[in-house]
């Protein structure tokens, strides 16, 4: 077996010619240049094959999830795909979907097209209930062994930490945003109490979904085990009222093929403070990687941490409303 090379955290290594190398050693001719899609963590580029399709290159970021971990990602994609469910799965090269080279993990997967999904727009909506609870149903046909967990620690406590050693919040700022971002973590946490876990798609959010006679789910890169709410209550916009007629179409359409519990509605909440600590801290770790200052300057600017600060005080007050309940 071929040993693979460790890489740095970062894609200093990976230039143009290594990914033509790694792509073309696949078996495919690259008659394109390559077109870099916007994606952070992973390097994803779009290429024309000699055979006129087009196809896409992901090359995963070293040493953040492990072979079993990938692979795990891959799998849970083929089943759904097994199941008639639109995902994009990775091809399958002289039958593996993981390959290797010069220390990077890629995959190589099919280029899907499509419009960008309309959140306010309540047929949609209905489509991607029934389509999510496939997802559910198939989900919890088994358990995931390698991908982590939705988890307090992780996300908010682990967080925390990392906010906490990072140069970029001024100092002047530093008591008012560790003192609201306590008060929001306290909370969180005490009301993050799933009853149950699911494997998910685990960050189904609009820009995941490609609309073309339908949705379109890509990017399983995220997906870890967690309430089932997870993968549907980033569909949601607009006022509370708006939100409630959004869920309760949502859900309707949800329960055709898996049963949803109600008491989960009380986790959107905590799960979107998760999500909002999470972020900052995922910057602030990334932030050595050249690519991140250059696409998130204003991440380094007083006046985003002051955003923040108000940010955090409004979802402090979210977390002490009631919960979101169904027509």
């Amino acid at each position: 077996m071929k040993k693979i090379i460790e890489t740095s955290f970062d894609f200093a290594q990976l230039g143009p010619d290594l990914i033509l190398d790694a792509i073309e050693a696949k078996g495919l001719l690259v008659e394109s240049g390559l077109l870099a899609l916007n994606s952070y963590e992973n390097r994803v580029y779009q290429f024309l094959c000699d055979n006129n399709k087009r196809y896409v290159a992901k090359f995963y970021r070293p040493q953040r999830w492990s072979k079993q971990q990938i692979q795990e990602e891959h799998d849970f994609a083929w089943e759904l795909q097994n199941h008639e469910i639109p995902v994009v799965a990775p091809l399958k090269l002289n039958g593996d979907t993981l390959h290797s080279h010069q220390g990077f993990y890629f995959a190589i997967f099919p280029s899907v097209g499509g419009r960008q999904f309309e959140v306010d727009n309540l047929d949609q909506l209905e489509w991607m209930g029934r389509f999510i609870g496939r997802i559910h149903q198939v989900a919890k046909g088994k358990s995931f062994k390698f991908r982590p967990t939705f988890s307090i620690q992780e996300h908010l406590f682990d967080s925390v930490e990392t906010l906490k050693q990072t140069q970029l919040i001024p100092t002047s700022l530093h008591t008012a945003f560790f003192t609201i971002l306590q008060q929001v973590v306290d909370l969180a946490a005490k009301r993050y109490q799933p009853a149950s876990h699911i494997r998910l798609h685990g960050d189904c959010h609009p820009g995941n979904i490609l609309w073309r006679d339908g949705p379109t789910f890509v990017d399983l890169d995220d997906c870890r085990a967690g309430p089932a709410i997870q993968d549907l209550w980033m569909m949601l916009s607009g006022d509370h009222q708006h939100q409630r007629l959004q869920m309760d179409t949502l859900v309707e359409a949800y329960e055709e093929f898996c049963e949803f519990d109600k008491a989960e509605l009380a986790l959107i909440e905590p799960l979107r403070a998760m999500r909002m600590v999470h972020y900052m801290a995922w910057l602030s770790r990334r932030w050595q990687d050249p690519a991140f200052p250059q696409a998130f300057p204003w991440f380094a600017d007083a006046k985003y941490w002051e955003q923040q600060i108000l940010a955090l005080k409004e979802q402090l007050s979210a977390l002490h409303e009631p919960s979101l309940t169904l027509f």
